[in-house]
């Protein structure tokens, strides 16, 4: 009988890292049932919640932030990463892994310097356009190199999209088999109508100040062309916005009815099934959700980090796809002149036709990719420490 693949994953922190690891091990483990996953990651971040939750085991290490400048925690990064380090030793000699999966963050530098110790192969999968630091150092010794974006500046790299988290890439099959009935019941779910046009606003969970201020600045504009608008601005911005909202519209009936104000999602996917155009960040699964789904979009790059959101949104919007602004340069002004054309009946033909280059790009197939990857690579198996003679 066949020795069960034995995989350990590192990424945590945020989302755009945790998501694809959790859409990759469900396709591992659809391929594999014996498989053994573990997940590297901290007590503190996301994956704390989101790995159990799925079903998968959760190895801790503590966390080793790389510092961008001097500072007290540069001083105590030695230590914290030897004892990141080793941990993650123990993880790999524990399961046995055949191959580590990092996906970049603070939880993926010491699997990589681990796995290099233990010489276990590593993949690496980047999902942002412009690397980040700890995926430019595991991208060094790594067997294989993955990543989101073509162009992305990391050798021997193999383009495989970004693996989409369940509930997207559920989504997506449900709208291929029925579209419609997909629609109608999402709009149902959220309360609002399913024949009528509708602009989603996201600035991700923790929201974006900009996006909503210039957004409710426009409103009478947008909801002049019949459109509703599901709002979602952020944990502490949804008071905010609905007072912006009755300075701009003075008619709370109206609001109430086709301007919908939430501060965040959990069933982020039910918006994404009704969204006809949207407004959000240009982050890397935000971009490859979108152009998966053959959503048309504005992008409004985060206007902090490297950079890496602007490259992230620049194929889709060189498509066609997406219109792209700088968070500098979105005004009222220019939500008025460029987002009523696109939500208002003339502007139909002009989303479809967006919404068709978007998908042109898109990847739906991302966690599959990635998985033959690792497959490949994976080295021969090894039985885990106490099962060693």
């Amino acid at each position: 009988m066949a020795e069960p693949l034995r995989v350990l994953l590192a990424g945590g922190g945020t989302a755009g890292h945790v998501n694809p690891l959790l859409a990759l091990a469900a396709e591992l483990r659809s391929r594999h049932d014996d498989a053994q996953i573990v997940v590297l990651g901290t007590a503190e971040g996301l994956e704390a919640r989101l790995v159990p939750a799925a079903g998968f085991e959760l190895a801790q290490v503590p966390r080793a932030p790389l510092p961008r400048r001097p500072s007290l925690d540069l001083v105590r990064l030695p230590g914290r990463l030897r004892q990141a380090v080793a941990a993650a030793e123990r993880a790999i000699d524990d399961v046995g892994a055949q191959v580590v999966v990092g996906f970049g963050g603070y939880v993926a530098t010491p699997a990589y310097l681990a796995a290099g110790r233990a010489s276990v192969p590593v993949v690496v999968h980047e999902q942002n356009a412009r690397p980040g630091l700890a995926n430019r150092l595991g991208a060094r010794r790594a067997v294989g190199v993955a990543v989101t974006f073509p162009g992305t500046p990391l050798p021997r790299s193999t383009v495989t999209g970004l693996p989409l988290r369940a509930a997207l890439a559920g989504l997506v099959a449900d709208l291929d088999t029925d579209r419609e009935g997909t629609r109608r019941h999402a709009a149902r779910e959220l309360g609002l109508s399913p024949d009528t046009t509708t602009l989603l606003v996201t600035g991700g969970s923790l929201g974006a100040l900009s996006l909503n201020q210039k957004v409710v600045g426009a409103a009478r504009e947008v909801l002049a062309t019949g459109a509703q608008v599901l709002h979602l601005t952020g944990k502490g911005k949804a008071d905010a916005v609905r007072e912006e909202l009755a300075k701009t519209l003075g008619s709370p009936a109206d609001r109430a009815s086709r301007w919908q104000v939430r501060e965040y999602l959990d069933d982020m996917h039910l918006a994404l099934a009704v969204a006809d155009l949207v407004v959000c960040r240009a982050g890397a699964g935000t971009v490859c959700e979108m152009a998966a789904l053959g959503i048309p979009a504005v992008y409004v790059p985060l206007p902090v980090g490297n950079g890496e959101q602007r490259r992230n949104a620049r194929d889709v919007v060189a498509a066609g796809g997406g219109l792209l602004v700088d968070d500098k340069d979105l005004s009222v002004a220019w939500v008025r002149e460029r987002v009523p054309p696109l939500l208002g009946a003339d502007g139909a033909a002009e989303r479809t036709r967006m919404g068709q280059a978007a998908a042109s790009v898109g990847v739906r197939d991302g966690a599959a990719r990635l998985a033959d990857l690792v497959e490949t690579h994976a080295a021969p198996p090894s039985p885990p420490r106490d099962e060693a003679p």
